[in-house]
């Protein structure tokens, strides 16, 4: 089975994950393909299981005799709460031509290279797409696909070299949590990757530092017909806040290495408004910057309008990991030599974001993030390229049989 064939089952299972769920994982719907992976591991020969927290584990012994390093392969099974995820139908698109591709004339979405130049990469290819409903789900249903296809190739042909290796689907990355209750011991890896990239060729090993900021506005809540000099509007409060932060640390004039600040939940009244804000930069200098001009938005604020008006908790989520990664740049090797052996010039380039493998680094078990063929995630103009996913299933193989001869 190719691996588009898995995405296209994969993306039939609802796995949207929820922001400020109490269970573990966020939404009981992402079980469901756990246990199916679980099912499908187990009918390709491969040891495996799904543990209390929906971590689906799997094991395919060494194919060679001398000691190589055990490796994990690594990709996330929930899909963004941005879309739906819900009933997903996919369709293909065969032989891409170049011009837009109406996904949903109702709703007069259009998947256009005016808008996405890199589509025109993809001419003469096929590719996965949306109808404009949902999302696709390969962030990062391909990941999985991808590393489920070339876990078939490996027990189909027992020649192929490579050490031991350890798969692992998570659930509740796209919340961030998806290593919550992961340990790294169980997985028992020297080191590991995660497919939960883009461009197929891509070898990320730099990720945002990461703060989450939650800014609590406290109003006077008056009756508007007699509100004169009384009324003090929470929601105004916080849009004054919003524009006291830097303009061009905002997401939308932001890429590559500049960081950013993003407002992504807003709710509440004249009398109480809370504002959820994501904080991101590489830089570690630069992100406590960031985070200081949080604390100088709230002092102005508590001391225009009173003590107490403005009050903020930042927390930090995770680091940047190249940071551990510095030291250990022959995980990132390998990979450079396993995409250069396909005849694909590496992609390097830092996630603007955040991925397991970032906290699994942290944790001990560095994991660089490789490419899987899927783009513009998390929304309806989400696309696959079909012949991405295949080079990026070859990349895997060829990247355990490199580790083999370099042990």
């Amino acid at each position: 089975m190719r691996a588009y064939e898995r995405l296209l089952a994969y993306a039939g299972y609802d796995t949207q994950s929820t922001h400020d769920a109490k269970g573990y994982p966020s939404s009981a719907k992402q079980l469901v393909l756990a246990d199916a992976l679980r099912q499908e591991l187990i009918a390709l020969g491969i040891a495996a299981s799904v543990d209390q927290y929906g971590y689906v584990y799997g094991t395919i012994p060494a194919s060679v005799a001398k000691p190589v390093p055990t490796i994990a392969l690594i990709a996330h099974m929930d899909t963004s709460p941005d879309a739906s995820g819900e009933n997903v139908k996919p369709r293909i698109v065969c032989h891409y031509d170049g011009q837009p591709i109406i996904l949903n004339a109702a709703k007069n979405l259009v998947l256009d290279p005016a808008v996405f130049p890199y589509l025109l990469d993809s001419v003469g290819h096929d590719l996965i797409v949306t109808d404009g409903t949902t999302l696709l789900g390969a962030d990062d249903k391909a990941g999985i696909a991808e590393i489920m296809t070339a876990a078939e190739r490996l027990m189909a042909h027992p020649d192929l070299p490579h050490g031991e290796i350890r798969i692992v689907f998570t659930p509740d990355e796209e919340v961030g949590n998806g290593t919550r209750y992961l340990d790294v011991k169980t997985v028992g890896a020297a080191f590991g990757y995660t497919l939960d990239g883009s461009r197929v060729g891509e070898i990320a090993y730099e990720n945002f530092n990461a703060a989450g900021v939650t800014v609590t506005f406290t109003g006077k809540s008056v009756h508007p017909g007699g509100s004169k000099n009384k009324m003090l509007n929470a929601i105004r409060l916080a849009a004054e806040f919003d524009a006291l932060l830097p303009l061009a640390a905002r997401p939308e004039l932001t890429e590559k290495y500049e960081g950013f600040n993003h407002p992504y939940d807003i709710r509440g009244n004249c009398g109480q408004t809370v504002v959820e804000y994501i904080v991101r930069n590489h830089d570690a200098t630069l992100f406590e910057r960031q985070k200081a001009d949080f604390r100088v938005a709230a002092d102005f604020m508590n001391a225009k309008y009173g003590t107490g008006i403005c009050q903020i908790a930042i927390a930090d989520q995770y680091q940047n990991m190249r940071n551990v990664l510095a030291d250990r740049m022959e995980i990132v090797d390998y990979a450079l030599k396993a995409i250069t052996a396909r005849g694909i010039t590496p992609i390097v380039e830092p996630i603007r974001g955040g991925t397991d493998g970032a906290r699994l680094t942290y944790a001990g078990l560095p994991c660089p993030n490789l490419g899987t063929g899927g783009y513009n995630y998390h929304g309806p103009y989400e696309y696959a390229v079909i012949d991405e996913m295949d080079e990026a299933v070859e990349i895997i193989l060829t990247l355990l049989a490199i580790i083999v001869s370099e042990s």
